[in-house]
């Protein structure tokens, strides 16, 4: 365990040196580049879906188009955990730097990919697979970047101040949901729902594949985190090293499955229960596309200024508590909420409630990255961040959409908050196994975590 305490230490690099402060926030700002451009290459296809989803599936039936729509967000979601494997894996035997220049790479492919894609007017059905191929290539490139840019930054912040540098990683996260936001509502204002239609969708997929070049030439500079001793460790990115760590896989796996849920339950699928709120009401629609995607991009702009307060938060009163605050309110607020949202007659109690959600969900997004870093020693955190996020974030956050539009279509739309709930609790007794990491961290006290290895 000696190699953790040396690399992985505040603050350094792969040398084992002291870095400047300067020098942290440095490599925060180039690692979180990154990380903002492969979720706003992701996110566009969430909120540009309105506009093409009837060119790729069904036309005559919105709910329905919408809905596999989500379908294929959510396959893109289940190459997560593949992708978590393989960059994990990468992280710990090649270094965090490679896997994170690897993974931006991909993402751009796939963003060129989405920009010229027939639809079904051009090769019939043929045009879905397509689109299928393509999202399942983008959910790889996510799926490892996420554990990689974990990793990297909870190893490169401060000591004592790692939960506020952590929450970058979710501010640049949010920021790409936001530009992809912000995106759809200059669209909508300058051109129009037609002309989107007509193919102007198409444009910011173009955009978030330039954005990657840019965010390459960034993260070239980054120093490595880790050593050539841990690297070559006989173990290191193995899952089954990984499993010998059942605590904290099982914790991260848990607390993964509500975080992911309702952070897509009051981010991406928003905008489709807004929006389907029309139905029944002939003739006078409550939200149109663009209320919707002004609505949106200001909520999200106050989620992302939500997280390095409670980043710091976490550093005064440890993970844990956060985490406990976020899964007590997840389980006393969705039912509630979800249902005054959907009864909501102004877009000003509408965006109010959200941002209720959001200020709870704001415990556990801040410190995602750094609460599941602390948990594993350093030759396998890559891995065991990355694959086991990887492996709720898919089942839970990739499906929420597609399970909430399922429950509508069903007649039941007001029993998936109880779903929400039920999750909720599930995670609650994954919190309570939880460690307080200012006692047992892997990055500042390896030698005393009670996270520990199981022989054999």
């Amino acid at each position: 365990m000696a190699e953790n305490r040396q690399t992985s230490g505040a603050g350094t690099g792969s040398t084992g040196a002291p870095k400047s402060e300067w020098q942290t926030v440095k490599s925060i700002i180039a690692a979180s580049s990154g990380n903002l451009v492969e979720w706003f290459d992701f996110y566009i296809y969430a909120f540009f879906s309105v506009y093409f989803a009837d060119q790729f599936f069904v036309a005559d039936n919105q709910a329905l188009s919408l809905m596999q729509a989500a379908g294929v967000f959510f396959v893109g979601f289940l190459m997560r955990p593949i992708g978590g494997y393989v960059f994990g894996r990468a992280a710990d035997r090649l270094g965090r730097k490679n896997s994170m220049l690897i993974s931006i790479l991909l993402m751009c492919a796939g963003s060129l990919c989405m920009a010229i894609l027939p639809t079904s007017d051009q090769v019939g059905s043929f045009a879905a697979i397509l689109l299928l191929i393509v999202r399942m290539i983008q959910g790889l490139a996510v799926g490892g970047e996420y554990g990689a840019t974990a990793t990297y930054m909870s190893e490169v912040a401060t000591e004592g101040k790692r939960g506020f540098y952590s929450s970058f990683q979710y501010v640049t996260l949010i920021g790409g949901q936001l530009l992809a936001s912000l995106l759809a509502v200059i669209m909508t204002h300058t051109l129009g729902t037609e002309d989107i239609e007509a193919g102007w969708w198409r444009l910011p997929f173009v955009i978030g594949a330039a954005a990657a070049v840019v965010s390459l030439w960034l993260r070239r500079g980054l120093a490595e985190t880790t050593s050539a001793d841990t690297r070559k460790n006989e173990n290191s990115g193995s899952f089954r090293e990984v499993l010998r760590h059942p605590r904290a896989f099982f914790v991260v796996l848990g607390i993964t499955c509500v975080g992911s849920l309702v952070f897509y339950v009051f981010t991406t699928y928003m905008q489709k229960y807004l929006l389907l709120q029309n139905e029944g009401t002939p003739g006078e629609e409550i939200f149109n596309k663009g209320s919707i995607a002004d609505l949106m991009t200001i909520c999200l702009l106050i989620f992302i200024v939500m997280q390095p307060i409670a980043g710091k938060i976490s550093d005064k009163i440890g993970r844990k508590n956060n985490m406990l605050i976020f899964v007590i309110g997840m389980i006393a607020l969705p039912i509630p909420l979800l249902n005054m949202i959907g009864k909501a007659e102004s877009i000003v109690t509408a965006g109010i409630l959200i941002v209720v959600a959001m200020a709870f969900i704001s415990m556990y997004t801040s410190i995602s990255g750094i609460v599941k870093a602390e948990m594993f020693p350093a030759h396998i955190r890559g891995i065991g961040v990355g694959f086991t996020y990887a492996i709720g974030n898919s089942l839970f956050g990739g499906s929420a959409e597609y399970v909430a539009l399922w429950f509508r279509n069903a007649g039941i739309g007001p029993w998936f908050a109880f779903y929400v709930v039920i999750i909720a609790i599930g995670s609650f007794v994954a919190v309570l196994y939880m460690h307080d990491n200012r006692k047992h961290s892997t990055i500042d006290n390896a030698g005393s975590s009670a996270y520990q290895r199981i022989k054999g």
